[in-house]
Order: structure tokens, then sequence, then C-alpha cells
């Protein structure tokens, strides 16, 4: 099948690759000639595991193509991908801008039929919107009669696992209008090769299916901040979060997933989609008392570090180092958006502390970003982005662990011992056991567990 998608970051990037794997042909179109040249020169703008192979594998045998030439994107794909982002606006609403000015380009240009699919993650009603900017612009040229379909068809990547969450989903949602079944008939032959040992392909009204992303989200947020509030609870009253989570997620009606307490959730989907849903109810009327109270506590949770090391150091940080492990809101990703550890490095620089942070994938995007918080370089803020996490340990009173990489679980507990003054590690992740840590000689101060 000939496809185009409009937008070659996390979501367009994943959708085009593994659909070229298939054995479509892919037109991957967006307006940062930047990006467009990356992935021409065979690299690509984010990290994924595993997307950099396929990209240039498929790139090779001339499945998977780069542009920025609209009218070219256009002409190619009868199905036609909208994956542009959404992000947040001032009342915490998705801005649809970029959306509508993928739809308008489409109408604008199209000379046949197109089946145009909103792939970011929108508000309930977009579709209409989507399908009103293309016919405006058909009416405008005189092609009211021009046929197309509008669909609703929602990611649900994990960042990290992207690539086995396309190629193997535990389900497809597709939204079409009552009554199109020459979209849907596309879409299911689209999709067919990922579902071969089991049809996943959950047809329904567009409606639902714009609702479904959301409700998605919300709810594995809601999880999270759940047993985030709950860790602060078991700390107070001399439980252990982590044999809580053990227990009740042996109850298969609740079940282990998104049950691990830490230092708060990020990444470009939660704490966007909670707002965005939020917003939509108060628009209708339904102020929704429990996205607000997810969001409040995930706020609360990620100055949860910082209070913990308070609890120890008092609140004037000066003349004390802190390694620092992990930067990227979560593991296989160099995703700095909402990162619990934006707000912990802006709080220990407020307290004068000097920091050494070491991030396996992430310090570049971090260098940027950090840049943009603090309003200088981080080196002048007192944060040296180091290669190795020894290295980050050098000269430090303590460690702080933000981000559950591979390669903090196993450390060798004696050289950490042995290399921090203090001998002290504050784990935002909950990664080693207390009594290990208490016979290896460390101070150890978890996430909702007893303090050794």
């Amino acid at each position: 099948m000939k496809i185009t998608v409009i937008g070659t970051g996390y979501v367009g990037l994943v959708t085009g690759a593994c659909l070229a794997e298939m054995g479509n042909h892919v037109v991957c179109l967006d307006v940062d000639a930047r990006k467009i040249d990356i992935l021409n020169s065979g690299g690509i703008p984010i990290h994924e595991p595993g997307l950099l192979e396929i990209v240039r594998s498929n790139a090779a045998a001339g499945r998977l193509e780069f542009t920025t030439d609209v009218a070219r994107s256009v002409a190619h794909g009868t199905l036609q991908f909208i994956a542009v982002g959404t992000p947040p606006d001032e009342d915490g609403s998705a801005d649809l801008q970029y959306v509508l000015a993928a739809a308008r380009s489409i109408g604008r240009l199209m000379t046949d039929y197109k089946v145009i699919i909103d792939k970011s993650t929108v508000p309930v009603g977009t579709a209409d919107k989507v399908r009103a900017a293309v016919a405006d612009e058909l009416a405008q040229r005189g092609h009211s009669g021009m046929a197309f379909s509008v669909v609703s068809n929602p990611e649900f990547l994990k960042e990290g696992a992207a690539v086995a969450d396309f190629t193997r989903p535990d389900r497809v949602v597709v939204g079409v209008d009552e009554g199109d079944d020459r979209a849907a008939m596309l879409m299911r032959s689209l999709y067919a090769p990922f579902i071969r040992n089991r049809d996943r392909l959950l047809v329904m009204d567009i409606k639902s299916a714009e609702f479904t992303k959301y409700a998605a989200n919300a709810m594995l947020a809601t999880r999270i901040s759940f047993m985030n509030e709950l860790s602060r609870l078991a700390e107070v009253m001399g439980a252990d979060i982590e044999a809580v989570r053990i227990g009740i997620g042996s109850d298969p009606r609740i079940g282990t997933h998104f049950l691990y307490a830490g230092a708060g959730y990020g990444g470009s989907c939660f704490p966007k989609d909670v707002k965005a849903l939020a917003r939509t109810a108060a628009e209708n009327g339904l102020p929704s008392q429990m996205m607000a109270a997810v969001e409040a506590v995930n706020d609360a949770q990620k100055q949860v570090l910082a209070r913990k090391v308070a609890s120890v150091y008092g609140e004037d940080w000066r003349g004390k180092t802190f390694a620092v492990w992990g930067l990227a809101f979560k593991p296989n990703t160099d995703d700095m958006r909402e990162a619990p550890s934006r707000v912990l490095l802006a709080e220990l620089v407020r307290r004068g502390a000097q920091v050494r942070a070491y991030d396996p994938v992430a310090a570049e995007e971090a260098a940027r970003v950090l840049a943009l918080d603090l309003g200088c370089a981080p080196e002048q803020a007192g944060i040296t982005l180091v290669n190795s996490a020894t290295e980050a340990l050098s000269g430090a009173d303590a460690l702080i662990i933000v981000t559950e990489w591979k390669e903090f679980r196993t450390p060798d507990f004696e050289a950490l011992a042995s290399a921090l003054r203090d001998r002290r590690i504050f784990d935002g992740r909950n990664l080693y056991e207390p009594a290990l840590m208490r016979d290896s000689g460390l101070h150890y101060l978890s996430i909702g567990r007893p303090a050794c």
C-alpha cells in the first residue's frame, strides 16, 4: 500500500518505519528540514531501541522515504497518517493547530480519494474538525464532491519498547464512521500482517476511539499516582510499599502493571493527556476531581527525592556534591519531557549543591533542556554531565537514583560504599533490597520503605 506519514517525531517515525517493514511504500513528511536531513543521512532524531536498524534497512530497500515536499507527500499515499505534535495549550487543552494545518494541506492538494488518519493523540471531536478543514479546502477549489474518509487510529506505544508494541500489538483501535466500509476495509488490510495470530483489531465509532486513548493513559497515570500516594503513607506507618505492591498485584483483578512507586511520571503522554482529559471534562460541565488529584499527586511526588535529601542534610546544601544516576523520564529513551530529574536538579541548584549527573543516552538532550530550565548552561549552575556511572561518583557525598536503567540494577556495592563520602543512597526507583544495602555499609533511603 502507498502510505504517507505526516510528522517524523516519535509516533510518526515508528509508524512509518514499521509499516514499511511490512512491505508498504511509505513517505514520511516533516516541515523540519533538520530532521529530514538526519533521516536521509542514515540517522534518526530520537533514541528508540531497534528503530535505527528498521529505518536504515527500509530506506535502503526504497520502501521508506523522507521529504519536506508537501505536494509530493499528499500525492503519494491513499492513506494519510497525521502524526504531528499536540502540545498542551496554556489552559491544558491539546493544541490542534498542527493537526488542522496538516488536514488543510491534504485538502488543498489531494486529487483523489484519501483516508485521513488521526494518529496523534487528540481530544474527542477532533475528527469532526479535521473533516471540516479538508471539506473547506476542497470547497474553495470547487471540488466539494471529492470523496475522502477520516479515521481515528490512536497509538499505544511505550517509549523504549515502541517497535515491539507496533509490530506485536495487544490491540489496534480504529474509529470509523458508520457505513464507511471502504475505510474500514483499508485499515483492516493495513494491519492484517500485524495481527495474523489473533484478531486484535477493535473497530468502533470515531469519538469512542479518540476517547479510548485518553482513557487508557489516564488509567495508567492514576495507578502510578495511587501507588505514589500510598508510598507516603507506607513510610509513616512503617510498611513496605514493595511488599504491598506484590500483595495487591497478585490479585488478577488488579495485576502488576504500573504499580511501582517512584519519583513521579513524566514523558510526552501522561502529563499532557491527564491535563487534556481534565480540560475536556471541564468544558463539558463535568469537572474531573480524579484527574486533578492524579496530577496533584504526581507534582508532589516529583519533590520526594529533594525532601528526602533535606531530611538528612537540612535546608542548605552548599558544600555538598551529589551523584545523579538517570535523567530521562524512563529507561531506553532520551526523552526529558516532564522528567522528574528536572525538578530534582533545579532544587539541587537552588540549594547550592554541586551535581555530577549521568544518563546512558539522554546527556545531549538533558544539556539542552536544563539550559532552558536554569537560564544558563548546566555547568554554570554547578551541574556536570559525565560519561559513566562511575565517573558520576567521583567526589560525591551521596548518590541519587532517578531513572531505573538496567546498568544501575546490580552495581558493585562495596565500591559504591567506598566512593561515596557519606555512604548514602537516595533511591527514587526502589532498585535495591534495604537489607543488602545495610550489609554493604550503605545508608539507604528509598520510596515507601523503611530507611536503613
